[in-house]
């Protein structure tokens, strides 16, 4: 039987083969790259799956990402991905068992979550494209596969531009 661990349990070699796989070498010229650019993984959300024989055989990442309205103000984010699961694989479950996972991890009301992917598969979780139509990434993207999932997505702004995320990035706050 599978098992899910932390991520943070598999060494980072590993992780990074099991992408090569999945993704192809150039992986790192991917949009969802440049989103995340410069900041680190989460592990309390991010997970690997284990196949019968205790071998890697999926991951997923969730990393700090932000929606930057047009004023520059972040609306922090999770960006749930890349989703990785070994070519011969594929189909067996073992992704959808890690998007259950890591998204159990999350608390009601958590952040909202992003993701590039497919309508279709990810729609299972509650993710749509409904409310993305004028947000932007930094880079090439199909905008039917930039996907939301948040109780009350309405809330977010309705244009922006997705990156990376840091405490930094929060304005300076004021005493009254």
């Amino acid at each position: 039987m599978p098992s899910i661990i932390p991520l943070s349990a598999v060494p980072g070699d590993m992780v990074e083969q099991l992408l090569d796989q999945a993704f192809g070498p150039q992986r790192h010229a991917r949009t969802a790259y440049r989103i995340r650019d410069g900041v680190d993984w989460l592990p309390a959300l991010s997970f690997a799956a284990l196949d019968d024989d205790d071998y890697l055989a999926a991951t997923i990442q969730i990393w700090p990402v932000a929606l930057f309205d047009p004023d520059g103000r972040p609306h922090p984010m999770l960006m749930v991905g890349p989703v990785a699961v070994l070519p011969q694989l594929q189909g067996q479950g073992y992704g959808k068992g890690l998007v259950t996972a890591a998204l159990a991890e999350m608390d009601e009301g958590a952040l909202p979550q992003v993701l590039i992917g497919d309508a279709a598969y990810y729609g299972a979780w509650g993710f749509s494209a409904e409310h993305t139509g004028g947000w932007h990434c930094p880079g090439p993207f199909d905008r039917n596969r930039l996907l939301v999932r948040f109780g009350n997505p309405a809330v977010l702004p309705p244009r922006g531009m997705l990156g990376p995320w840091r405490p930094a990035d929060m304005p300076p706050q004021t005493a009254d």
